[in-house]
């Protein structure tokens, strides 16, 4: 069923944003326990800073410049400090990172950690899971890369269902928590590969036109050596 909400399908940030709002939603309707830590971090980084900023702004009004400057001094370079290491945890760390949980017991309990990223002017969605073992051992790296069409119509309205059935045929984690979603080998056999497109295609999908005449199929043929009728 598709969502009330819709987007450009011309804006790969909406794109990309409302795919990634819609993994955490799904992973915790599954029973998965998500982790704020990285999330909590960051804002204590960025949130230090601004309070220094503050403080530093307070004491400079109330006492007045020369009687403050070392301590201006030691805020300014606290400051930078701090916000170094948000940027370092950003780039670093997070690494793109959109949701971290651990899957319920009944699907093995393993940790998995999700980052997303888009490339310019490609319309493809490119999805990393790391999995980590109950033992904090890395079990493995999934990496899932689909075009937006899969999931979005041409109005640009989010169509859930294939959206959740590209993580639960990709993710053991995901597929043992629902595996009504998991597709068959056929169908889930190009969720690690990465699609290369004519600049045409790329066209059709930028205008929301893709069609059966660019999805790869072929028509079907009639029988051998029969010719086609002129009109």
């Amino acid at each position: 069923m598709a969502s009330q909400e819709k987007i450009s399908v011309y804006n790969l940030a909406d794109l990309k944003n409302t795919s990634d709002d819609a993994i955490p939603n799904y992973l915790n309707s599954l029973k998965f326990r998500q982790s704020h830590r990285l999330t909590d971090i960051r804002l204590t980084l960025g949130y230090g800073a601004l309070a220094i900023a503050a403080a530093c702004l307070g004491w400079d009004y109330k006492f007045g410049f020369d009687a403050t400057k070392y301590y201006t001094a030691a805020a300014v370079a606290l400051y930078s400090l701090l916000n170094g290491a948000l940027t370092l945890w950003i780039f670093y760390v997070e690494r793109g990172t959109i949701y971290e949980g651990t899957a319920p017991s009944s699907a093995g309990g393993d940790t998995i950690r999700i980052s997303t990223h888009t490339k310019k002017n490609v319309p493809e969605y490119n999805v990393t899971v790391e999995v980590t073992g109950k033992d904090g051992k890395k079990k493995g790296k999934v990496e899932v890369t689909k075009p937006f069409t899969e999931w979005f119509d041409a109005t640009g309205h989010f169509v859930a269902a294939p959206f959740q059935s590209v993580l639960a045929t990709a993710v053991p984690a995901v597929g043992k928590a629902d595996p009504k979603r998991v597709a068959g080998p056929k169908e889930g056999a190009a969720a690690t590969t990465t699609t290369t497109y004519t600049p045409e295609i790329l066209e059709a999908l930028a205008a929301g036109t893709l069609g059966s005449e660019t999805s790869g199929a072929e028509p079907k043929s009639g029988k051998k050596g029969e010719r086609r009728r002129k009109a």
